[in-house]
């Protein structure tokens, strides 16, 4: 329970009652020389008596007595302002009407009217914005075990969880300075707290500085930054907590609730990438959307950032009936008007889909749903055919029939080359939608990206698991790398690129850099506040089937351009899809996954695909 004194708003009243009748005689006597002050005394009486009739229902009406005032920010200032005018104004209004009809006896200086506005606004202000820095003194004074916390970044992050650290007690920390980079911020106060350096300084500020927690306040904060201030944390035993990154932070809000250990998400950060919400808005707002796949990685966060651009109906479709409930409660508990509906179906039923999109009509489709585990696909190959393409040909004949506005495709880099029957399944799910774009001069459009980090069953998660039982890590080669984008960033340039589609484009994110998969592991157990092979032992298991040492982004051949925007690339060529060959292929992939004729499947796809080489 908060040792925060809190004063009821009865005695707020009564100071009020006192503090009016104090501005009145306080007008007065500032107006007048003490000699006329008996005089005038009768008219500052019935001043009083107006003034306590007035004001006091006056600020009652702009609700002064139904506030916390311990928590009084800049808003209960203006609240304030116009309290007290108001009230000045109704009271000088009536005073006036009196002296008017010869009511007050012997008159009164009238400038003594506006004397008596600006003392009611410092009295009933400053007693008020009194109670809050009382409260926050006795809230550092009444509380022992403090903790000394220095705050990485200087900028409106930083001064708000400065802000929120100095009013709230229970999270024991007493900021004692910042770090930032910016010259313009040096040796200056923010909330009385002082900048004291740069944030390369941050060893020699804790060789000077009594510190026991190191806060990162920088939401567009590099990975390579982060890592830095981890790996000096670390090193010397002192805790180390961050602000989420840019895209976690889409739809909320920076508060020291949202406070977290560092993560290898953050080791991977990279400068978040601009948008253009005009270009979203256009396509999301309104509108009808549905997202297939809705309980996914990919799929979940695809619905909480498209809740923020006001579509008019925003449709789940999932087969995981739990996964499908989490994302629609989380909707539910958001501020919005948003209309929300959950759909539980396979997109492997076309009955069923048709069904669906007869009801809710959509105009935006997202198909995300997939099988995405390559050596669970390598073992249920009937499963990967009929749900990543023929599940996907169900989704894009009925976008087609009901005259969809536009549809987008979440693909993978695996599908560039495939060697592993997911890549193939998702390779041949991306020719359905350029065939349907292409002959019917639709916006369908594709989006390819690489690992991202979370994901249920990625390797992250593996690992953390590994870590948690005592280790070792597996890892199938010292040399296997991947790409890797956090889901958030993924999904807002999902978004971007979805709105720059036209019909037939297959759009590429950046993805940066590949990431040496022990890397990976190192540091994740450094992170754990272990050391690789002391701590947790790294073992190597053999590269297993369907796997690269390294995945591709491009088609051999094929040229990839950069599009308006910088981290979003698109074939230069769009890809000329043989359509009947395609139904065709389709037809006779239905039919021996019907029968569970698997080396008969894994030979037509290789057909079918030639620069794939899926093995049997």
């Amino acid at each position: 329970m908060s040792s925060r004194p809190h004063l009821r708003n009865r005695f707020v009243l009564i100071g009020d009652l006192a503090l009016t009748v104090v501005s009145v005689l306080g007008s007065f006597a500032l107006r007048l020389d003490v000699s006329q002050l008996p005089f005038y005394f009768p008219a500052a009486l019935v001043m009083c008596a107006t003034a306590l009739l007035v004001k006091i229902p006056t600020y009652y009406f702009f609700g002064l007595y139904r506030r916390l005032w311990v928590y009084a920010s800049t808003n209960e200032l203006r609240l304030i302002i116009f309290a007290v005018s108001a009230a000045s104004v109704l009271t000088s209004g009536l005073m006036l009407l009196l002296i008017g009809f010869d009511l007050v006896k012997p008159g009164m200086p009238r400038s003594a009217l506006g004397i008596d506005w600006l003392i009611s606004l410092i009295l009933i202000g400053g007693s008020r914005f009194v109670l809050r820095i009382l409260a926050e003194q006795s809230s550092i004074q009444t509380n022992g075990k403090t903790r000394r916390a220095l705050i990485l970044g200087a900028g409106d992050a930083g001064a708000l969880v400065v802000r929120e650290l100095q009013k709230t007690s229970q999270l024991n920390l007493v900021p004692v300075g910042f770090l930032d980079d910016d010259p313009a911020k040096q040796n200056h106060q923010i909330y009385g707290i002082s900048v004291i350096g740069r944030i390369d300084q941050l060893e020699k500020t804790l060789d000077t500085k009594r510190v026991e927690e190191v806060i990162i306040a920088i939401p567009a904060a590099p990975g390579r930054i982060i890592r830095l201030v981890n790996d000096v944390c670390r090193r010397r035993g002192i805790t180390s907590r961050i602000i989420p990154g840019f895209y976690e932070l889409i739809g909320g809000k920076v508060s020291v609730n949202r406070l977290r250990e560092v993560d290898i998400t953050d080791l991977l950060r990279r400068e978040p990438a601009k948008i253009d919400d005009r270009l979203i808005g256009s396509i999301l707002g309104g509108k009808r959307v549905l997202v297939t796949g809705a309980g996914g990685s990919i799929g979940s966060e695809l619905c909480r950032q498209i809740a923020r651009w006001n579509p008019s109906r925003l449709i789940l479709l999932g087969h995981g009936e739990n996964s499908i409930f989490d994302i629609l409660q989380e909707l539910d508990g958001i501020d919005s008007p948003l209309s929300v509906q959950a759909v539980i179906a396979d997109v492997r039923d076309p009955n069923r889909i048709e069904k669906i999109f007869n009801d809710h009509r959509p105009q935006v489709v997202f198909h995300a749903a997939a099988h995405k585990h390559v050596p669970l696909m390598e073992a249920n190959i009937e499963e990967a055919v009929t749900n990543n393409v023929l599940g996907t040909r169900n989704i894009v004949e009925a976008a087609t029939r009901h005259n969809v506005e536009r549809l987008v495709l979440i693909s993978t880099d695996k599908a560039v080359r495939p060697i592993s029957v997911m890549g193939a399944t998702k390779r041949l799910a991306e020719m359905i939608v350029l065939d349907a774009a292409q002959n019917n001069n639709l916006p369908f459009s594709v989006v390819r990206f690489g690992n991202v980090l979370g994901s249920r069953g990625s390797v992250v998660r593996t690992f953390k698991n590994q870590i948690a039982r005592g280790g070792p890590i597996t890892i199938t080669h010292p040399d296997m790398h991947r790409y890797f984008m956090i889901i958030p960033e993924a999904v807002h340039l999902v978004l971007q690129a979805a709105s720059m589609g036209k019909g037939g484009e297959v759009f590429m994110l950046n993805m940066g850099e590949q990431v040496r998969i022990l890397d990976l592991a190192e540091d994740l157990i450094r992170l754990s506040g272990l050391e690789p092979y002391r701590d947790i032992d790294i073992q190597f298991t053999g590269v297993r089937p369907g796997e690269k040492l390294r995945e591709d982004l491009f088609e051999e051949g094929a040229d990839f351009e950069r599009t308006e925007h910088t981290e979003i690339f698109r074939m230069s060529k769009e890809e000329q899809v043989d359509g009947s060959a395609l139904a065709q292929a389709l037809d006779n992939l239905s039919d021996l996954a019907l029968h569970s004729r698997t080396e008969d499947l894994i030979q037509s796809i290789n057909r079918f695909l030639p620069s794939g080489s899926v093995k049997p």
